[in-house]
């Protein structure tokens, strides 16, 4: 199967990084992750010309949002700061031609009822103006998480498909995250299929902890605790273009990776 596998890298120098380690897709920050500020853009060419060289390399790329966004709180003084750090980095990804902005489900507190938290996503939704799709990623951890189980993730998507622009509203399936979250790995590019009718990207990594652990912690392919079979076989289930996100030298995943789904 033709699956066009990439990695995260830094936006400064993405073209050259890409080349190193065999990537066809990548993805980048736009701006620090942990920072509700937006700071400069890192391409000492700004956007457009990151775009231009993404361009001409024929790289297919994603940006990731802010880790501390959490359109899902009941909490004014992170909800609304999120929505708007969230239509930054929409409209900061159109000028860098993005596939896609990859946003994690985020959560509500234990005394939330989870509908609420569904239904500010819905909200988020409706207020954001982009034409660029939000791809909601499953989380790892969380007992009041909005996408670490199968039936959160149900019930968030059927909020969402509710708001204006719901066909902007796609899905990164991360197999760290899932494993981690207690999804079996076996069936889950079907059963979040089932629930979304799409996956559109696929974050590839593998556990440093056991499954069902909550633990957010990526591994080098073949160095975690996922089996390397089951971890193939759901990234090829899932179709979707593939960002690696360990640490380091990401090359050797993607040599892995690339020749497991094409032998």
């Amino acid at each position: 199967m033709s699956v066009r596998i990439g990695a995260h890298v830094d936006a400064s120098d993405a073209v050259a990084q890409a080349k190193e380690i065999g990537a066809e897709v990548v993805q980048v920050f736009l701006s620090d992750p942990q920072a509700w500020k937006i700071t400069p853009f890192a391409h000492p060419g700004g956007a457009e010309a990151f775009r231009a060289e993404t361009a001409e390399a024929g790289l297919d790329v994603y940006v990731h949002a802010p880790y501390v966004i959490n359109v899902a709180s009941t909490n004014n003084r992170i909800r609304i700061p999120s929505r708007k750090l969230l239509q930054q980095i929409m409209t900061g990804a159109e000028e860098i031609g993005a596939k896609g902005v990859v946003v994690h489900g985020g959560h509500v507190t234990a005394k939330d009822e989870p509908a609420k938290g569904f239904d500010n996503w819905r909200k988020a939704i409706d207020s954001l103006e982009t034409d660029v799709p939000v791809l909601i990623e499953n989380t790892a951890g969380g007992d009041f998480a909005m996408a670490r189980h199968l039936e959160r993730i149900e019930q968030l998507w059927a909020a969402v498909m509710q708001a204006n622009g719901a066909e902007n509203v796609g899905v990164t399936l991360d197999t760290c995250h899932a494993w981690a979250g207690g999804i079996d790995l076996a069936t889950a590019a079907a059963d979040v299929r089932a629930i979304t009718g799409r996956i559109d990207l696929v974050h590839a990594n593998d556990s440093r902890d056991s499954a069902g652990s909550g633990a957010d912690r990526h591994a080098h392919f073949g160095e975690g605790q996922i089996p390397p079979g089951l971890l193939t076989g759901v990234i090829a289930d899932a179709g979707a273009p593939v960002v690696c996100e360990t640490h380091g030298d990401m090359g050797p995943d993607i040599a892995w990776l690339r020749e497991r789904l094409t032998s």
